[in-house]
């Protein structure tokens, strides 16, 4: 067994703050990991719905390793021959004017929160250093300063203060709290994950997103959809806020947008939005550089050709069906849309989740806890019927150490 050593070398090198599988792996195809010992795994987390397309997929390896060749960055001090490409296809693609490149999740949250302020002040006419974002409990935008500021989750945002003022924290999927914060003329946004997937795959009441879209129409606020995870496929549509026909006023995208190469982000929004931005005032080295941006239309070209999001509709009806019929009396719930589901488990042990994902795992499946009593399982979209049955088997199977 190779995997100690690595593990060991690892913990003594690295920053402890994760606490990951004890699995170390070396190779992905498709919805497959081997480890380093040669041993295969389904993998049902997909890098956290990075990996929607399979790991390793070859039309984006192929963008990739042609562009990788030619020009990987130039910064934005100067203009690249793919960056307009790039934009157009992206705006194009999910019908905004612009888009904002940047790398990771949590810098287009960030770059999110900055236009809906800047927003405020020079559309809706907001005092300086006034505007708030309204924010729900639950919530996961990533972990800068800024934005654990905002969190409810105490391993998040515990021992980091002082923190960011200009936040209103109301009850997810609570219409009324909603309509009550947005009384407020200072409030410049409304930020919201269409389903809470680090809280446990939280799905709102069905019309939740319409009516907060439409309150937020109302009172000449912004409403920020924030798909990183949900979006690209994952829950069964394009986006989760298509269930419910929403269009945010500012898109964030994440994860996917790779499918799993290297970080890459964007934000979306109209002229009215966007170009509050001026020159100088918000940027990134690597956000929009001509590896990204080819990378990025591989990936989204997948999603579309590969018809992931009726394929993840389809079998996420089937899948969580299919759990329910498992009838075991640790399922407390099976919960999600599309291949975002979630199982809670019904235990007195409060590591339960975890010594089944250890159960999991040596039965040849991957998958995380959360929130110590569920189980996000999300693998790639790319998984057929015969794979997510024989997937189905070991969960089964392993259940029963329960």
């Amino acid at each position: 067994m190779k995997s100690q050593q690595f593990i060991e070398r690892e913990l003594t090198y690295s920053a402890h703050n994760y606490h990951p599988l004890p699995v170390v792996l070396e190779r992905g195809e498709g919805v497959y990991l081997w480890d380093v010992d040669g041993k295969r795994y389904y993998d049902f987390l997909s890098g956290y719905s990075a990996v929607n397309q399979g790991h390793c997929h070859p039309e984006i390896v192929q963008a990739l390793m042609s562009q990788v060749q030619k020009l990987t960055l130039t910064s934005r001090a100067f203009h690249s021959n793919v960056l307009g490409e790039y934009a157009e296809y992206i705006t194009t693609y999910f019908g905004y004017d612009k888009v904002l490149p940047m790398n990771s999740g949590v810098e287009a949250v960030e770059t999110a929160l900055k236009l809906a302020r800047r927003w405020g002040y020079d559309k809706k006419g907001i005092p300086n250093n006034q505007a708030k974002i309204i924010t729900v409990e639950g919530n996961f935008h990533g972990r800068t300063l800024n934005v654990v500021s905002f969190s409810t989750d105490p391993s998040s945002r515990d021992g980091f203060g002082p923190f960011m003022p200009g936040y209103q924290v109301i009850p997810y999927n609570d219409l009324e709290a909603l309509a009550t914060a947005l009384e407020d003329p200072y409030v410049a946004g409304f930020l919201v994950e269409p389903i809470q997937g680090e809280a446990g795959v939280n799905v709102p009441e069905e019309g939740y997103l319409a009516a907060a879209y439409e309150l937020c129409r109302k009172a000449n606020v912004l409403f920020i959809g924030d798909e990183i995870q949900t979006g690209l496929a994952r829950t069964g549509k394009m986006l989760a806020c298509d269930h419910e026909g929403v269009r945010p006023d500012v898109l964030i995208l994440g994860k996917a947008l790779s499918g799993g190469m290297l970080p890459i982000s964007a934000v979306l929004a109209d002229d009215e939005v966007m170009l509050c931005i001026k020159p100088g005032e918000h940027g990134s080295t690597y956000g929009g550089n001509p590896l990204a941006c080819k990378v990025a239309i591989a990936a989204l070209k997948v999603i579309k050709e590969e018809k992931l999001a009726d394929r993840a509709a389809d079998l996420g009806t089937y899948f969580r069906k299919r759990l329910q019929q498992l009838n075991h009396p640790s399922i407390k719930q099976v919960r999600g849309k599309g291949l975002l589901n979630a199982l809670v488990i019904h235990h007195v042990n409060p590591e339960a989740a975890w010594e089944l994902c250890l159960v999991l795992k040596e039965n040849g499946l991957l998958a995380k806890p959360t929130h110590g009593d569920k189980i996000r399982f999300a693998p790639p979209l790319v998984i057929t019927q015969e794979q997510l049955d024989e997937s189905i088997e070991i969960i089964g199977q392993s259940l029963v150490h329960l």
